[in-house]
């Protein structure tokens, strides 16, 4: 089966920029009809504004730490939109902070923003996907698969999403689909926006990501993965071999892991 997005309403969070905003492009290529939801309201406008048909997409402002508003949240896209065809969990926050010197009050925001606001959200939106047999695409990352250096709290968050977006899988197999997607090093400025040790921006790109897999490509795999209603998707560089090795090799990726340099 190959699920068709013309004309679907499609709910992208963290859509400003990045690999939210480049599945914004990609799925109006397809026909869909947008929300595009993130803090950062002006990112979301000028985005609207360079699509093909504005005039079909609504800007939502969404802050993922504030689930109490996700209920009015849903009414509204309801209301304007018609229904909820497919809710893509995108938005969320990195870290680069030794787990040592990390405030707990930082592990709480990042799980906060990456595990509890994508589950609150869908637990919102659940009753309109379920009405219109709809789809949850979920960015997790291969942190989501193993720890690595500077990233206690994010892969921690990645993790839980796997256990619960499984979990739901299964309880709602009859009316619902659902793809976890696994990127790897993608060229955005995540890392740029990435918490430290004291839950301020790191303002600091990367260079494994500026030579990162294009976004565009990146996202050109997530819709051919969704599209097929593949159940997960990897994508990257050589860092997605690290997720077989530790699955065949446990105690190699061990030593492997330890030989990595923090980035």
């Amino acid at each position: 089966m190959k699920r068709n997005y013309d004309n679907k309403v499609i709910w992208i969070t963290g859509a400003s920029s990045g690999i939210g905003a480049e599945l914004a492009r990609q799925f109006e290529q397809a026909g869909a009809r947008l929300v595009l939801s993130a803090r950062n309201v002006n990112g979301l406008n000028e985005l609207k504004a360079k699509l093909k048909h504005p005039t079909k997409h609504l800007v939502l402002p969404l802050d993922l730490a504030k689930s109490e508003t996700f209920v009015g949240l849903v009414s509204t896209v309801i209301n304007e939109m018609g229904s909820i065809d497919v809710l893509v969990n995108n938005g969320g926050v990195s870290q680069r902070a030794n787990a040592r010197d990390t405030a707990i009050e930082v592990d709480r925001e990042i799980m906060e923003v990456n595990y509890f606001g994508p589950v609150a959200l869908t637990k919102a939106a659940l009753p309109a996907l379920k009405k219109s047999c709809g789809q949850l695409i979920v960015i997790s990352s291969v942190a989501g698969k193993f720890g690595f250096h500077l990233r206690s709290a994010y892969s921690a968050s990645k993790h839980a999403l796997h256990g619960f977006f499984e979990s739901l899988a299964l309880e709602e197999k009859d009316s619902l689909c659902l793809t976890m997607v696994c990127p790897g090093k993608i060229n955005t400025s995540i890392s740029f926006n990435a918490l430290n040790a004291k839950g301020e921006a790191s303002q600091i790109i990367d260079s494994n990501h500026i030579s990162g897999m294009p976004v565009e490509k990146c996202v050109r795999i997530i819709l051919r993965a969704a599209g097929r209603e593949k159940s997960e998707v990897l994508m990257g560089g050589k860092e997605v071999l690290a997720v077989y090795i530790k699955r065949y090799f446990p105690a190699f990726f061990r030593v492997l892991m330890r030989k990595q340099k923090p980035a």
